[in-house]
């Protein structure tokens, strides 16, 4: 069964994330947004895509409970690299992504908001990167691609506080393009995406290939470098106990092994 719904209105297909209560981004849930894309690319009548999640939030972020699942550090570092892989795709796609966030998106869920292109925003949503709070690091690519948006200092700030910050905060220091209220979030983010649909394919096709130039090439490297650094942190006991503390809603008791 999907985690996944999607429609098609003009131009613009619009996903929307259903894994009740939190949408955590489970494999599955990265396995299902994978098959949407190709369904995207193979529909040439398509110019933008619309991403939001059902309920109460975004996605609150990643499926914690699946990580204790995992064994070694392989393991760990091969779970990065699919969500770096797929999250790297969608930063490269041939039409526009645009994350329409409301609830929350953290963890997991705010690194893949910051892969779609455009990220429209509920002003009392709650944006943040809070795995070192669990003893753990942030797996895709969230260590690299905040800075790009918020700048060093405030990604430093906010990864190793964990402490998220509001929408209204997100469009005010870049992270966000726009914040709205809640009850005009999605009709914005929808004008949006179908102002864009309005304009000519090839236009479209080329703006998404040529603005990526601007990015820097140790992106990748960083990505990698993550991705490490996520297979060794698991391997720790912190991350042992950061993990069973959150599963059993109770604050860690960090021994820095």
């Amino acid at each position: 069964m999907s985690t996944l719904t999607s429609q098609v209105k003009g131009n613009v297909a619009e996903i929307t994330i259903q894994s009740p209560p939190a949408n955590a981004l489970s494999s599955s849930i990265l396995q299902d947004l994978s098959k949407e894309l190709d369904q995207v690319e193979s529909d040439s009548s398509i110019k933008a895509i619309l991403l939001k999640g059902e309920g109460r939030f975004f996605s609150a972020g990643a499926d914690i409970k699946e990580f204790t699942s995992l064994q070694g550090a392989d393991d760990y570092k091969g779970l990065a690299a699919k969500g770096q892989q797929l999250f790297s795709r969608i930063e490269n796609f041939h039409v526009p992504v645009i994350a329409a966030i409301h609830g929350a998106a953290l963890g997991g869920g705010l690194e893949l908001a910051m892969s779609c292109h455009i990220r429209y925003v509920a002003d009392d949503a709650k944006l943040g990167l809070p795995e070192l709070n669990l003893g753990i690091i942030p797996g895709f690519a969230g260590t690299q691609r905040l800075p790009r948006y918020v700048g060093t200092a405030k990604a430093y700030e906010m990864i190793l506080t964990g402490v998220p910050i509001s929408g209204e905060e997100a469009a005010r220091v870049g992270l966000a393009n726009q914040s709205f209220s809640s009850e005009e979030l999605f009709e914005k983010a929808e004008q949006l995406a179908q102002t864009i649909s309005q304009k000519s394919g090839p236009t479209i096709h080329h703006v998404m290939k040529l603005i990526p130039y601007a990015h820097t090439s140790q992106f990748e490297a960083g990505n990698h470098a993550e991705a490490d650094a996520f297979g060794e942190v698991f391997g720790n006991e912190d991350a042992k106990e950061g993990i069973q503390a959150f599963i059993e809603k109770r604050k860690p008791a960090f021994k820095n092994q």
